[in-house]
Order: C-alpha cells, then structure tokens, then sequence
C-alpha cells in the first residue's frame, strides 16, 4: 500500500529498541519517580509520558523521507525537532535527553540542564518536552463541543505572526512544481491500489483534478514563489498538534525532511481546513484562513486553496494506507476508514468550479 520500510540491522553494540522501551516505560528509571508512563507508538517514535514531561524516541528505522538508523542521524534529528519547534512553541521544548549505558550494562537518563551527568556511553537521545494537556488539543476540543471562535482568532494571531517572520524558501518556481508532483506521484501509487472502502472513483477525480491543476496552473503556483508565499513552514499542521492553552502553542513540526517543510502557508491551512472539517468543524479552516491572510495582506485564489486541500487529502489518505505496512498493524480495519473520510473531504473540495 505506501513505500516500503528498509529493514533494520541493530548494531550490536546499541541496545535493541524493545529495551529501551522498557526501560523508558518504568517509572524507577526517572527522576523524580513519576506515578506511571504512559508509552504511546507511533509511525516513527516512541513518546513517553510522565506526570509533567514528555519524551521521545526516534525508532531506528529508514524511510524514503527519513533515515535514523544510526546514533548520530537520531541525534541530529533530536536537535533539528528542538530547532524547529521552539518556534511555535518556545516554552514546551525543554531539551535533549542522553540515554547512557554504565560499564556495567545499565541504563540511565542524563539530561542537558547543567546537573552532572550519569557516567556512561551515550546509546540514544530523547527529545524532551513539558507534557500538555491532551484535552487541549483542537481536535479534542471540537470533540468536545468546547472549541470557541476567540480560541480560533489566537490561533490564526499565531501563525500570522508565524508565516510573517519567515523568509521565502530557497526555490524556484520549476523546483516547486517539481516538489509538488513528486507528493502528486507518491499519492497515486498508493491510491491506486487502495482496498475498499476506499472508493476508486473517488481516488480518480481527487488525482485527475491534481494532475490538471498542475498542468494548467504552473502560472498561479509560480506567482507564489515569486511573491515569496512559499517558506519553511511547520510541515504537519494537524489539530492534534495544536494546544489552545491560555497562549497557543503548535509542536510536532516535520523536522526529519527540510524539503517537506517548504510550503505555501496557504497549503499549511488547507491541511488544517481538511482535518478540522473531517472532524465537523468545517468553519475553522476559512477562519484560519482569513486571519492569516488578513495578518499576510494575501487574499489567495480559491482555485488554488481547493487543489492544495485536495492534495493534502490524498496525502492523509496515503499516509493512514501506510499503516497497513507494518510488519503488524495496528488495528488494520481503522486505516482504510480513515483514508475514505480524507477522500470524501477531497471530494466536496472538488464540487467547487475550476479545481
């Protein structure tokens, strides 16, 4: 269904992941002892939750976006998550934790705020973070019947500020084109082959609609590179992202793949737009979009929003297919649910003309 894992070869001189798991989900191992640590997996991490941090764990696994098979891309990618994040969200992106191996074989933590350190050899880095309230997060709060227009207009005052201060991207506009495409392409390798209840009509008029905006269109996407709307923004923009706290903050940005991050703001929006209308809230996304576009002074085509919506659609329903390609999925019958309510968003965008 999506790209292949490239196996892993453990070093042998690294403890296995499965180690470190267990280790990390034991409360002795950190201090102060929490109650309990939730472990909680995901496509390419491990997150444990203590009673105020949070960390994580890249797993040692390569991807055609990602590679951490060693110590040291791990590392980098920890420092990169901490780079980028603390944009949107300074105050929760507290450091790097060492996972450290004693002469005498045991595992401990030793974090970069200046105490003395456990001595040992470094075996993995954690990125850590100020743990946050989950019944905060946008989703949950649409969830909830709890979300409120003033929570919105903070959110859009944020990432106005946000797309604002950043410089254009480093592209031209044939680069840009080309970038798109190539998400284009992976899409439909993967759409194509869909299993129910994914619909194949669907799935066609979603990628016919990509493919014909990207040919007569060139025009519309490189007046966007030129009026500098393209930039190394957050690369996930997803309500489970998004804490609306008494400031916002948007963590998880997509550190591990520069090229992934250099988007329109407009195409950030229209992933947002998709996800919150999948979720019943359909009038957050045009908020977002008219505060951030207020904040820009760039009032975006329609035509234009409604193709980066569909192809962010079917990039949500590639990735919730690539689910099925793990050695053992996770409960497999959720995954081509999810990519058809991703695909039927795809369709009410192309119900608009000229998309």
């Amino acid at each position: 269904m999506a790209e292949p894992r490239v196996p892993l070869a453990q070093d042998a001189a690294l403890p296995a992941t499965a180690v470190l798991v267990r280790f990390l989900a034991d409360p002795a191992n950190h201090v102060p002892r929490p109650a309990a640590v939730q472990a909680i997996e995901t496509h390419i991490s491990w997150v444990f939750l203590t009673d105020g941090l949070a960390y994580k764990l890249k797993k040692p696994v390569a991807q055609p976006f990602l590679d951490f098979r060693t110590l040291a891309a791990r590392e980098a990618d920890c420092r990169d998550e901490l780079r980028l994040n603390r944009r949107l969200a300074p105050g929760v992106y507290l450091g790097l934790t060492r996972i450290v191996r004693a002469a005498d074989g045991t595992l401990a933590l030793a974090d970069d705020n200046g105490t003395a350190p456990p001595a040992g050899a470094t075996v993995d880095w954690l990125v850590r973070m100020r743990r946050l309230p989950a019944e905060r997060t946008l989703d949950a709060l649409i969830a909830a019947n709890r979300l409120e227009a003033a929570q919105v207009d903070a959110l859009g005052a944020l990432l106005g500020s946000f797309y604002r201060h950043l410089p254009p991207a480093d592209l031209d506009a044939d680069a840009y084109v080309a970038l798109l495409r190539s998400q284009h392409a992976m899409n439909a390798a993967v759409l194509q082959r869909a299993p129910r209840p994914v619909d194949a009509g669907t799935v066609q008029s979603a990628l016919d609609a990509v493919e014909g905006f990207l040919a007569r269109e060139r025009a519309l996407l490189a007046a966007r590179i030129a009026a500098g709307r393209v930039v190394e923004g957050h690369g996930d923009l997803r309500p489970e992202h998004v804490f609306l706290l008494e400031a916002p903050v948007v963590i998880d940005g997509l550190e591990f793949n520069r090229a992934l991050r250099l988007v329109d703001w407009a195409d950030e929006i229209a992933l947002l737009d998709i996800e919150c209308a999948r979720l019943g809230a359909a009038w957050v996304g045009p908020a977002l979009r008219a505060a951030v576009g207020a904040a820009l002074d760039d009032a975006v085509d329609d035509r234009l929003f409604a193709f980066y919506a569909v192809l962010r659609a079917c990039l949500r329903a590639r990735l919730a297919l690539a689910h099925l390609d793990e050695p053992q999925p996770r409960t497999p019958q959720r995954w081509p649910q999810l990519a058809a309510s991703y695909l039927r968003q795809a369709l009410r965008r192309l119900r608009a003309p000229d998309v």
